[in-house]
Formats: structure tokens, C-alpha cells, sequence
């Protein structure tokens, strides 16, 4: 061993400390130690790039993780804004439906037509001239002379003399009170002494509309018009009737209409024959409580059907909303159009039946862009445009109508109304096509997509109208009925409601006056026996002479056809 100075004794200045010695030591290994030592390091040095590797394999995957848990997040994030945005426009939908109005008619001019045509309203328009007070001279006049009690001068008190003329004017009263019918049937003895006649012969009794009943037919008239053309409820036309000296008891009631309600059926099963004829329906359904209980049905809701032609409206009351009842009411059609809005049942008639073809209501799919509007404001501006276009069809459509068939015009409207068909389908594939529409925006066009045959009839059948409304329209009277008096308590009483909304129907469809019919038809039964008239022909209107239909759309009967 040898010692050697440190390199800084070399460079150490004077006054620097002098630096402590230490010694050099040389260690010998053998070679298999050497080997060890080398395998050693090399064993170290591995482990700790596996250990490295390790570390940033783990980076790695904790970075994936932490990318897949924000994917995740971001998709449930969204997910759940797609899910409050839908309970938004729930809410939005249900407030309308609860607080909005109830019209669909749009407020504003720009969105009558792409032409920015304005309609005037319908009504009296603001500034026009009137038409002055209606005079009605068919009604009786009672005359009345009103005089001064003491004719005579204030000053001097002297008489004064009658003028030749009058100042006239008038009032016009209703009048409407119970009476009774006392019926003096004269009686006779025989002075002959051939011995036909034996004792004493009276004359016949009145006709009754019920066996041994005390009401007549203006009685229960009144009574099926204020019920079924009204819907007055029951209890509250007793409490009239009360209020004006008759009083009838709800049993009473109850028991006259279960009577009567026999004498419809040959009209209800003429209705029904007559309507399977026509070619073109509208078609609707309603719920309709029944409160009975039957076994394997669940609560009390019912249907109550509507299918309107050209000559008839009838009315079926059902347990169910299947297709079943329009297989029913339209058996052994083999063709013709049923204007609908999109149940599923009408869409089944229509398989099973090739030659039926159905005309979807474009309300109904106008209102899907109203809904939609409402429901996500930031599509209003595009639900619009297309309610605009929808608009700009019932447009073209009505000039269609107004247009003499073959003119020029018409042909005219009608090559207009091809292309605005056509630009509506283009758009709303070029929509469906693109990327930037939300679910329920493409749910509305998806729609129109699978209906748009049914949607398009009309082009091609100027006769078919556009919508359903008509029997949307017909619908009203059961449904004021069903808020006021909330259904039928019996199956008895389901079905004269049915019947009685169908007869009275018909007849508002014919213009015919449904107190001259109704208290005509009655009398006829109780003419005939408390039974329906062995030929109700002439009480159907599209088998009426024009004479007797004149006189079933005249006003109410005279007093000498009412005391009969």
C-alpha cells in the first residue's frame, strides 16, 4: 500500500488547514466473485427497468381509467340532460295542456301561409256594417194595448181624445209550462133494434207512448233533447221541470226512458245498413263510462265509437277500443276510405281489408309540431316553418275546392299543390337525412314518414277532406254529456245514448228540426201500440219526398198538431 496526497493539498493556500491524510486500499477478488458481482448488477439493473416499465405501464392504464371514467361521465352527464330536458318539455306539455288555451288556431298573421296571407277571422269583422235586429214573424203574436190611466191635461186636467194610430213595438217571450190533458171521451147508446150494437159505445182512448202512463210525448220529447241533444243531466231537467209544476220522480224517469228505449232499435240497425253503403267514412273514438260490473273487466271505462258518411252518423258504444268494433260496424265492406287519425286499430281494418284504404288527419300531425314547440322551445322556430307549410296545403287545397272541376284554375291549384307535396317530402327526408336534429324532432318527421300515404289521399281525391275533424266535431255532444253527467249507469242506458246521439245526429246532418222529428216519431210508436212504426221509411231523411222533408226541417209543431 502506498499513500498519495489529496489534489487539493496541491492547490491549498498557506493559511488553509491542513488537510488529514487518508489511505488508498486495493481489494483483490477472485473471478468467481467477479462474476457475481457483474450478475448482480445486471440482475438490479433489470429490476429496475421492469420496475420503471411497471410505473409507466401503470400510468398508462391509470390515465385509460381516468379517460374512461370522463367518457363515462360525460355520457352519463348527458344522458341525464337528454332525460331532465324530456321531463322539461313534460312539464312544459302538461302546463299547456292544464293552463293554455285550448285552440290551436294561430294568433299571428305571418304564420297563416308562406305567402304571408292574412285571413280575416271568422264573425262580425271590426267596423262592418250590421245586419240590423232579426225579425222572426213565423212565431204567434199575442197583442197587447197599453193606455194612460187618466188621459187628461196636467195644466187644466181637460180629457184627451184617442189618437187613430198606435206607437208599436215588441217583445219577444218564451213561454213554457206543464198543463194536463183532461180527455172527455164521449159514450153512446145504440137506438137501432137490430142488436149489433150492445150497450153503451165509447170512443177510443188516445194513444199512449207507454202503456197506463201519464206523460206524453212533448213530456219525453223534452226529456231525450234535453239529455242526449243538451247533455243536461238528468236531476237537474227534474228540478226545472219542478220549478215549472211538474214534478217527476227520478224512478219514474228512469223507467219511461228504459221503455222507450226499445223503439229506436229499427232506426239504429237502418242507420247501419245505410252507412255500410257509402264510400267515404270519418271515424273517432272517446271513452264513455259505463257503471256496471261485468266479470273479466276491469273498472268501468268503455268506448263510445263515431263513423260519419255523406248520409249518416252513428254512434256504438263498445266494452272495448279495438279494432274489432270497426270490423263490426263495417262488415262486408270490400272498399273506401276511412279519414282517421293514426290508431292502431283503423291501421288492422285495413290490412284485413285490401280495399280499404285509410286518410291520416293532418291536424293531428300539425299538432305534433304545436306539441313539439311548446314542449322544446329552442325548436319553435322550426316546428313553425313546418306548421307554415302545412298551412300553405289546407290554402292551396280550399282554392282547389272553390275551383270549378276541369277549369283551368283548378288544374292550376292542382299542379301547385303536387309541388308543395312534393318540397314537404324532400324536406323532410333532407332532415331525417342530416345529423343535427334531436330525438324528438326526428320522432315528428319519423312519423310523418311511415303515415304519408294516408297523409296524401287528398291529392288525389279532392272529395277526401284534409283532417278528421268532423268527427272530432261530432264527439262534442257526448263529451259535454260525459263531463255534465259523467256516463251511463246501466248497459240499457249505454246503448239509447248511443242510439239517441245517432238519430239526433242524423238529423242535425240533414237540417232537420229534431223536436218536429223526435215528437213525431214518438207518436207514430204509440200509434202503432207502444211498438216502432211497421215502416220507419218515412222517418229515415234519404228516403223522404222533399215535402216531407220540408216539413220535418219547419220549426216547432203548431198547437193544433201538439194538442193531437
Amino acid at each position: 500500500m502506498s499513500a498519495d496526497r489529496s489534489p487539493l493539498d496541491a492547490n491549498s493556500t498557506a493559511s488553509a488547514p491542513a488537510a488529514v491524510p487518508f489511505a488508498t486500499v486495493y481489494v483483490t477478488l477472485t473471478k468467481q466473485e467477479h462474476i457475481q458481482l457483474k450478475s448482480d448488477a445486471h440482475c438490479w439493473k433489470t429490476q429496475h427497468r421492469k420496475a420503471v416499465d411497471r410505473a409507466q405501464r401503470s400510468e398508462r392504464q391509470h390515465g385509460r381509467v381516468v379517460q374512461e371514467l370522463q367518457e363515462r361521465a360525460a355520457q352519463t352527464e348527458a344522458v341525464l340532460r337528454s332525460e331532465l330536458e324530456v321531463a322539461r318539455a313534460l312539464i312544459r306539455d302538461l302546463q299547456k295542456r292544464l293552463f293554455g288555451g285550448k285552440s290551436e288556431r294561430s294568433k299571428s298573421c305571418e304564420r297563416q301561409s308562406p305567402e304571408g296571407e292574412c285571413h280575416a277571422r271568422r264573425g262580425q269583422q271590426r267596423g262592418a256594417p250590421g245586419h240590423g235586429r232579426t225579425m222572426q214573424p213565423h212565431l204567434p203574436e199575442r197583442h197587447e194595448f197599453v193606455e194612460i190611466d187618466k188621459p187628461q191635461c196636467p195644466r187644466c186636467g181637460l180629457g184627451l181624445t184617442s189618437f187613430p194610430s198606435t206607437e208599436d213595438s215588441e217583445v219577444i217571450e218564451i213561454e213554457v209550462k206543464a198543463y194536463r190533458r183532461l180527455i172527455h171521451r164521449r159514450r153512446y147508446v145504440a137506438t137501432c133494434k137490430c142488436g149489433c150494437l150492445a150497450g153503451v159505445v165509447t170512443a177510443a182512448p188516445p194513444a199512449r207512448l207507454i202503456n197506463r202512463g201519464k206523460f206524453g210525448m212533448s213530456v219525453w220529447t223534452t226529456v231525450l233533447l234535453d239529455k242526449f241533444m243538451y247533455g243536461r243531466p238528468s236531476h237537474r231537467l227534474l228540478q226545472d221541470l219542478a220549478e215549472h209544476g211538474l214534478n217527476m220522480s227520478p224512478a219514474t224517469l228512469a223507467g219511461g226512458l228504459q221503455a222507450i228505449a226499445p223503439l229506436f232499435k229499427p232506426l239504429d240497425q237502418a242507420l247501419i245498413g245505410k252507412l255500410r253503403t257509402e264510400p267515404h267514412w270519418h271515424a273517432d273514438e272517446t271513452r264513455w263510462a259505463v257503471f256496471v260490473d261485468i266479470a273479466g273487466k276491469v273498472g268501468h271505462r268503455w268506448y263510445l265509437w263515431v263513423f260519419h258518411s255523406s248520409s249518416v252518423v252513428h254512434y256504438v258504444l263498445d266494452q272495448t277500443r279495438a279494432g274489432d268494433v270497426i270490423e263490426e260496424e263495417l262488415a262486408g265492406v270490400d272498399s273506401g276510405i276511412i279519414s282517421c287519425d293514426r290508431y292502431s286499430g283503423y291501421k288492422k281494418f285495413a290490412r284485413l281489408n285490401p280495399g280499404v284504404n285509410l286518410a291520416f288527419c293532418w291536424a293531428h300531425q300539425r299538432r305534433d309540431f304545436l306539441e313539439l314547440a311548446n314542449s322544446y322551445p329552442d325548436l319553435a322556430p322550426w316546428a313553425f316553418a313546418w306548421v307554415d307549410s302545412i298551412g300553405y296545403l289546407y290554402h292551396l287545397n280550399g282554392l282547389r275546392l272553390q275551383a270549378l272541376a276541369g277549369s283551368a284554375e283548378r288544374a292550376a291549384v292542382q299542379s301547385s299543390l303536387l309541388l308543395a307535396v312534393r318540397r314537404m317530402a324532400e324536406e323532410r327526408d333532407s332532415a331525417l337525412a342530416g345529423t343535427l336534429l334531436g330525438a324528438a324532432a326526428t320522432k315528428v318527421l319519423q312519423s310523418m314518414t311511415v303515415h304519408w300515404t294516408g297523409l296524401t289521399v287528398f291529392v288525389n281525391s279532392p272529395w277526401v277532406p284534409m283532417d278528421n275533424n268532423i268527427a272530432e266535431r261530432d264527439m262534442r255532444g257526448p263529451v259535454v254529456g260525459r263531463k255534465n253527467f259523467y256516463g251511463s249507469g246501466s248497459e240499457w242506458s249505454g246503448e239509447l245514448a248511443a242510439m239517441m246521439y245517432s238519430v239526433l245526429m242524423t238529423a242535425k246532418l240533414w237540417g232537420i228540426n229534431a223536436r218536429t222529428w223526435l215528437r213525431t216519431y214518438l207518436q207514430a210508436c204509440a200509434d202503432n201500440g207502444n211498438k216502432a212504426p211497421d215502416d220507419i221509411s218515412t222517418f229515415l231523411p234519404w228516403m223522404m219526398d222533399a215535402k216531407r222533408l220540408a216539413y220535418m226541417r219547419a220549426g216547432p209543431l203548431t198547437e193544433s198538431v201538439d194538442s193531437s
